[in-house]
């Protein structure tokens, strides 16, 4: 079981923290080291000298990170503002090991399930001023408490290797890798309250024109943020991330009680690569659209069949049900499921499809990407790693968290503060050497349902997210969660908008079902949780058609609609 499950989704209704930001490294100058980098390297020089003279058993590594962030957020609901607000804050993370590379103070105790979990391990809010001597004591003052907590920890893993039996994997606990040094000037939030203010309230207003949008709003997230870190093997990263989204949520309720949604996001690396308000108009009128559509839909019942799933769903898809189960960590953790451990070049996919994760990648498919990064949150260089190749396991998305076979990291640690990086995806990229056009394909769907004696099959356009369940104690199995979902007529009628749709399977046999691509690569930009928390990350895919595909009926509220119609003029639910 894991985290208890892994999460990806789309959106945030309310409240914005922004875990990491994205951005063009700006080249460094002569000036660009900054006071903050400076007191974290002197301090992390100090430690290991003294704990190294006076520890028992002294450290062997020691890594500092602060991540300094700004963020902006505007909303308005129906014409009128809800929220606006900017925040500043600094986060500490340190991590202090003893033992050795082999075996060390971070090593899960077999038997305790929640040992994967580092409750003791967490961030620490410091000054948000450059004043060395206050960032320094925070460091000092968590540095040893971190190094007390390992001492004690240690003792618990060597009693626990003793008398438990050996595990399946007995890979090192941290990986040898060289130092890494890259200083870029910090990121600055530079925004206009006011100006965007007016400008979200304005677009807001277009959902008033529809009186069964219960709520409607548009907002703006915007975040400039600075990664330091510092670890005693002489890494040393300076990293500015900056990230701006503008958001449409809209929700309903059809007359059964069904709540129903439609959410657009537009992500951008800048400012000045969000879309045109013309663009966003456009957006809230889908949306609204869309809702009309689903509220008069009807509610599909459980069907298995073939089925589409456009470019974004296919992404989620292949996030879900694939991208976890290649994450290095869950390859040596004796909880997990390890569905592709042991499958390293044999056959997992159709050999038309090869997958890759490449961090450094910007911009896909004219879009820019969630999960670009430079240096993963353990100081290692971000690389592009070529999961499968025409359909055969070649690789692991790994952290320092060696498995047996893949003794180093490949630039995929990741975390939120105050939890520790592992193997997590950052951008998931799926291509096909063989595709056909979405006309091809669609004629392709319905020669399928015939051949299977449907009358119908499904196209899944629209999707808000997924999770998934990896470990041993429960199902492999996945669920996503679908919001467009057409039924496709063999008989040539129109298509039928259909509501009330979980699309869910397990992992292998979904895999062996997928019989043709399209030739258009679509993106879905989200958050991921799980074990090391929320990260941001993109999807990157061809429409998929699947001979069979499982869906279930979505869980629905009792309630009712409300009875009176909404209040004349500009409405605020």
């Amino acid at each position: 079981m894991k985290y208890p499950n892994s999460r990806l989704i789309a959106y945030a209704v309310s409240v914005v923290l922004f875990i990491g930001f994205w951005a063009k490294p700006i080249p460094a100058g002569p000036s660009s080291r900054s006071v903050v980098l400076k007191a974290m390297e002197d301090e992390l020089k100090r430690s290991m000298k003294g704990l190294g003279e006076k520890g028992s058993p002294p450290p062997y590594f020691i890594s500092y990170e602060i991540t300094d962030t700004e963020s902006a957020y505007v909303t308005a609901s129906f014409g009128a503002l809800r929220a606006s607000a900017a925040n500043r804050w600094r986060l500490l993370d340190v991590d202090v090991r003893v033992g050795d590379y082999q075996m060390d103070s971070t090593r899960r105790i077999q038997g305790d399930r929640f040992s994967r979990f580092d409750f003791d391990f967490h961030s620490t809010p410091i000054a948000i001023e450059d004043d060395p001597a206050a960032i320094r004591a925070a460091l000092w003052l968590e540095t040893d408490r971190r190094y007390n907590s390992a001492i004690e920890k240690l003792i618990q893993v060597k009693t626990n290797s003793e008398v438990k039996v050996k595990k399946e994997d007995e890979s090192a606990d941290f990986s040898r890798e060289g130092p890494n040094e890259s200083v870029t000037a910090p990121a600055q939030l530079k925004i206009d309250m006011t100006a965007w203010e007016k400008r979200i309230k304005a677009l807001s207003a277009r959902f008033s024109e529809a009186p069964y949008i219960y709520e409607g709003w548009v907002s703006l997230q915007a975040g400039a943020a600075t990664s330091y870190f510092v670890n005693s093997e002489g890494t040393t990263i300076q990293q500015p991330d900056n990230h701006w989204r503008i958001a449409v949520y809209a929700s309903t309720k059809a007359d059964d009680g069904m709540d129903l949604y439609r959410y657009e996001a537009f992500d951008a690396h800048s400012p000045d690569r969000l879309p045109s308000d013309d663009t966003v108009r456009g957006a809230i009128d889908r949306v609204v659209k869309d809702l009309a559509g689903l509220r008069a839909a009807p509610a599909i019942e459980p069907y298995t069949g073939p089925a589409i799933l456009s470019g974004r769903a296919a992404g989620v898809f292949f996030h879900e049900i694939f991208g976890h189960r290649i994450e290095g960590h869950r390859q040596k953790d004796d909880d997990e499921g390890q569905t592709f451990t042991k499958k390293i070049n044999q056959s997992i996919l159709p050999d038309f499809i090869s997958v890759f994760d490449d961090p450094s990648l910007e911009q896909a498919a004219g879009a820019d990407l969630n999960g670009y990064y430079l240096y993963d949150n353990e100081g290692v260089k971000a690389r592009r790693v070529a999961v499968a190749e025409k359909g055969v396991l070649k690789n692991f998305l790994m952290s320092r968290s060696p498995a047996a076979g893949f003794d180093k990291s490949n630039g995929h640690g990741r975390k939120q503060p105050g939890l520790r990086a592992v193997g997590r995806q950052g951008n998931l990229i799926v291509e096909a050497s063989r595709t056909v056009s979405e006309q091809r394909l669609r004629e392709l769907l319905i020669e399928e349902c015939k051949k299977q004696g449907k009358s119908f099959g499904l196209l899944f356009m629209d999707i808000s997210g997924g999770f998934t369940f990896t470990g041993r104690g429960i199902p492999q199995s996945f669920a996503v969660s679908p919001i467009m979902v057409y039924r496709v007529y063999v008989d040539g009628r129109p298509d039928e908008l259909v509501r009330g749709v979980d699309l869910i399977g397990t992992p292998l046999i979904s895999f062996s079902k997928i019989i043709a691509c399209g030739d258009k690569q679509e993106v879905f930009n989200g958050y991921c949780g799980a074990e090391s928390g929320t990260v941001p990350v993109s999807a990157v895919a061809p429409s998929v058609l699947t001979t069979q595909i499982e869906i279930q009926k979505k869980q629905k509220s009792a309630e009712r609609p409300p009875l009176l119609p909404p209040p004349p003029g500009n409405k605020e639910h």
